[in-house]
């Protein structure tokens, strides 16, 4: 059902995120056993760089989450992907957020689901300007 009035669409995926139920383990496997750069951490989430594509490891947010893994998309511009995506329907769980204040640029995320219910994200990292 293309209109063709657009050329928005998404290809490159930027991030793939694991739930894990113990942080300091999970790091210690995946940067020290399996040898993957680490990058940084945020309050109960860790980030490595696995090719082109980061890895993110992180506590669930309740007790009953199931494990699953999140697909990232990248976009340059993730306010101007996030209105396009609502225009065509799609439902997000929250507004674009920063999860991180890096020191050349600034992490944003912003999740939603597919028709069936498996998570997808959109990521932007926005060089920082001060």
């Amino acid at each position: 059902m293309s209109s063709g009035k657009t050329t928005f669409g998404l290809s490159s995926i930027g991030q793939v995120a694991l739930t894990v139920r113990d942080i300091l383990r999970a790091t210690e496997f995946y940067r020290d056993t399996l040898g993957i750069p680490f990058l940084f951490q945020a309050p109960g989430m860790v980030f490595f760089q696995a090719g082109e594509v980061r890895l993110m490891l992180g506590l669930p947010e309740n007790d009953s989450q199931k494990f699953s893994s999140i697909v990232y998309f990248r976009v340059e511009d993730i306010e101007s992907a996030y209105h396009e995506l609502m225009a065509r329907g799609v439902e997000f769980t929250h507004e674009p957020r920063l999860i991180h204040r890096g020191q050349t640029a600034d992490l944003w995320l912003v999740e939603f689901f597919d028709p069936d219910r498996n998570p997808l994200a959109l990521m932007s990292e926005v060089p920082r300007r001060d």
